[in-house]
């Protein structure tokens, strides 16, 4: 006779307020656990498309050439022919384009690993981390802890609004003068930054700088979560959902509208502390999201569910119809469906938790 299924009380994402220490934010700099492993040699391009196969040679170049180069001394005296700072000419940086879920935070990533430096001489992390670390050390010393390092990578590099346009610029510009590389994911190239989402051309000015400190290296191609694999999962009824949060140890359960509105509680760097520990995701009563503001914090939280491997079970509305037909030609649209392309994968890998 088998033993009945222990039950454990679900944890609330409700009822954490994570805080992060100023010093954390910059330790944690690294990449997130799905991207820890992943090396150049680890990805896979389609081979219908050329430029992803172009963009793991053009990577481990630049990765390579960074294997004298650092903010400081000799490493820049190697570069720029003298100890004193000095503007370098041309590209100081590579800029991914390309559509969701072709790989670029998976080639991001491999370019951290590879580049020939300790640790602590190289930082990743996403957009709205690093504008949240400029607002945790101020401008000055955010300039001078970054300095020092030969890399910095930013994923989801996308400009929301004309202060962190300005913000951005001032500092990539001060870091480049500094000898740091960079290297930058987005669904949007340098130059169309902030474009349908603020008045960029107000802004051209810092936004045309931002664009000389890359070079754009377009990656085509198709959403590699989904190439060949099955539609997914239909949403589960709330007692399965519940029954399957209790039954898994260190899963949380949480009405979707709740969370909804804790999250505009806590910024969304703040994010992935927040779902820390956590071996999975349940939520009942999802619902459309017809706020943007809402919906833009959805989306952070997808990406750091997605970057920790987080399941997310649900039930309620499945996760194409979250956004509004006006959400997906507008312009965050991008942001929209690649959170819609990475809920459905942590959907997918959810499966497992329903019993039958």
């Amino acid at each position: 006779m088998s033993s009945p299924i222990a039950e454990v009380v679900p944890q609330s994402l409700c009822a954490r307020e994570p805080r992060v220490p100023a010093d954390r934010l910059v330790a944690e700099m690294v990449p997130p656990p799905r991207f820890d492993s992943v090396r150049f040699d680890t990805y896979v391009p389609d081979p219908k498309q050329p430029s992803q196969s172009e963009a793991v040679t053009v990577l481990s170049a630049f990765a390579a050439g960074l294997g004298g180069a650092t903010a400081s001394g000799q490493g820049r005296k190697r570069w720029f022919g003298g100890r004193k700072p000095a503007a370098p000419a041309g590209p100081r940086g590579v800029y991914l384009d390309g559509g969701y879920g072709v790989g670029k935070t998976h080639l991001l990533a491999s370019l951290w690993h590879a580049t020939p430096a300790p640790a602590d001489q190289k930082a990743f992390g996403t957009f709205v981390e690093l504008t949240n670390l400029v607002g945790a050390l101020g401008f000055q010393q955010t300039v001078r802890t970054l300095s020092g390092h030969r890399l910095l990578c930013i994923d989801e590099f996308e400009l929301d609004d004309p202060g962190d346009t300005v913000l951005v610029s001032s500092l990539l510009s001060r870091l480049v003068e500094a000898g740091v590389a960079l290297a930058a994911t987005s669904n949007t190239l340098p130059g169309k930054l902030g474009e349908g989402r603020f008045a960029a051309a107000d802004f051209l000015r810092e936004i045309q700088g931002l664009s000389a400190h890359f070079r754009p290296l377009r990656i085509d191609g198709d959403d590699y979560r989904h190439r060949g694999l099955p539609e997914a999962p239909a949403p589960y009824d709330d007692e399965q959902v519940t029954k399957a949060a209790y039954a898994t140890p260190g899963a949380s359960l949480d009405p979707f509208p709740a969370l909804l509105d804790h999250v505009a509680r806590i910024h969304p760097s703040r994010y992935g502390a927040l779902t820390e520990g956590l071996t999975a995701v349940c939520l009942t009563g999802v619902t459309p999201v017809d706020d943007q503001s809402t919906a833009l914090r959805l989306v952070v939280l997808a990406d750091r569910l997605y970057d920790r491997e987080v399941p997310v079970l649900a039930s309620g509305l499945p996760f194409d119809r979250l956004f509004s037909d006006e959400m997906l030609n507008g312009g965050y649209r991008k942001k929209y469906f690649r959170a819609i392309s990475r809920l459905t994968a942590l959907a997918r890998d959810a499966k497992p938790l329903v019993r039958p």
